[in-house]
């Protein structure tokens, strides 16, 4: 059931295990990039705005709740390298509670300041109301997506990555379906869109719930676990926090850029809405890559076997450097017609916008599959402060530079400063790996 990451061949073991992580988020994409392809034909190119901006919102709100589950998953990896099924058990009950009760108060705080957040985020007026419709309904699968996360990542972190994989592809077939059910027959619009997602988010929420419930009661807390151990919670608490504000600090750097491309009006926003999406597809294998790293890291880490974790580091960048250099060329080659499958090829100015974006940021995809790998490392050896001073130097510059560079040059500023801050990170992050002691 689990992979012991400890042992056997490094590249091998390591790919081995990514796969399942790898085809399960680019099918976690599908909730919205469902939403976009449909609504992009369907309803136009505003409704498209609508959906692309409230994507960007939720991806900031699920990356605290998921930056809390990342940092518990590094410890239970921790525990499960150094065979202590007590501590992984506490750990498990404690983070649980943890992560539940900040993902309810979030829930209850985005729907009571809706319109402001709409304010700040400098929503358009045509596009006000379709966005605002669509996150009132999508606000309700939040609890879904947390519960999601945390048992993905809590079986990721002992070695299971097929499992998560599983309950996504459902949930995702189930996704597409309805949304073409709701928005193209039943004609609910972009609501329709939103309730078909939260349906699907459900499904794989309390599926996974109950999988781990029956499957796997070794893991489980038991009377003697559940009791409060505040050493353990102080570790959740220091990974935890540094993870999420990590993951929060970058998407809210990306929510300020998305406040900036929504100055431009609808026809950026809808370029960038697809465009992200694109992204997402092209570095997502890599970002998992990464995550898959982490948990070898942080097994071998509480194994303590140093030399196993210096080989496989090695390994692991040349791997993700040569898979970067690949997505970049097929991006860029093929800007416009990746582009048309989430818009019209009428809308002529949406893709011309959105292929200027990939053919600038797509090049660059060395930069962030590099720091993908240094999040990863950092957060596995209980160092994930430094994961927040990479993403506030990546995302610093980013927003900076988007802000100065928009005024001389237009959006072109903002899509010329998403590697610039990448490549300032990866310089620090690497710099700061050969001469820290593990």
């Amino acid at each position: 059931m689990y992979h012991d990451l400890t042992q056997g061949k490094i590249s091998r073991s390591l790919l081995l295990f990514a796969l399942p992580m790898m085809a399960g988020n680019l099918l976690q994409q599908f909730y919205n990039i469902a939403d976009t392809l449909i609504v992009g034909h369907v309803l136009g190119s505003t409704a498209l705005a609508a959906v692309g901006s409230a994507y960007t919102l939720m991806t900031f709100l699920t990356s605290i709740f998921l930056g809390l589950s990342m940092g518990s998953g590094a410890l239970f990896s921790i525990y499960k390298g150094k065979n202590d099924q007590a501590s992984l058990r506490s750990s498990v009950a404690h983070a649980f509670v943890l992560i539940m009760t900040v993902t309810l108060v979030l829930n209850l705080l985005v729907y009571l300041f809706i319109d402001p957040i709409l304010g700040f985020l400098r929503v358009p007026s045509e596009v006000w109301d379709g966005m605002k419709s669509y996150l009132l309904v999508i606000f309700a699968g939040i609890i879904a997506t947390s519960l999601y996360n945390y048992f993905s990542c809590l079986l990721r972190a002992l070695g299971n990555s097929s499992i998560p994989l599983i309950f996504l592809a459902v949930s995702t077939v189930l996704n597409i379906g309805l949304d073409l059910l709701f928005v193209a027959v039943f004609s609910w619009g972009i609501r329709g869109a939103a309730f078909a997602t939260v349906i699907a988010q459900y499904v794989s929420g309390i599926g996974i719930l109950f999988y781990v419930l029956i499957s796997c009661r070794d893991i489980l807390p038991g009377r003697r676990e559940l009791r409060f151990n505040r050493k353990i919670l102080g570790e959740i608490g220091n990974l935890s926090s540094m993870t999420c504000v990590q993951q929060s600090v970058m998407n809210f750097g990306i929510l300020m850029v998305q406040g900036l491309v929504n100055s431009f009006g609808p026809v950026v926003m809808a370029a960038f809405a697809a465009a992200v999406k694109i992204d997402t597809f092209a570095y997502l294998p890599v970002q998992d890559f990464g995550n898959a790293y982490s948990t070898f890291i942080a097994q071998n880490y509480g194994a303590g076997q140093k030399e196993r974790m210096r080989k496989g580091t090695k390994e692991s960048f040349l791997i993700g450097f040569v898979f970067c250099i690949f997505i970049s060329a097929l991006v860029c080659i093929f800007a416009t017609p990746l582009m048309t499958i989430f818009v019209s090829a009428k809308e002529t100015a949406v893709i011309a916008s959105g292929v200027h974006y990939l053919r600038i940021e797509g090049a660059f995809y060395c930069g962030i599959g590099c720091l993908f790998l240094l999040y990863g490392y950092y957060r596995a050896v209980k160092k994930p402060g430094m994961s927040v001073v990479l993403t506030i130097i990546s995302l610093g510059t980013r927003v900076t530079l988007a802000y100065v560079l928009s005024v001389f040059i237009g959006e072109t500023g903002i899509w010329m400063a998403i590697p610039i801050g990448w490549v300032l990170a990866d310089i620090t992050g690497l710099v700061y790996m050969k001469f820290c002691k593990i």
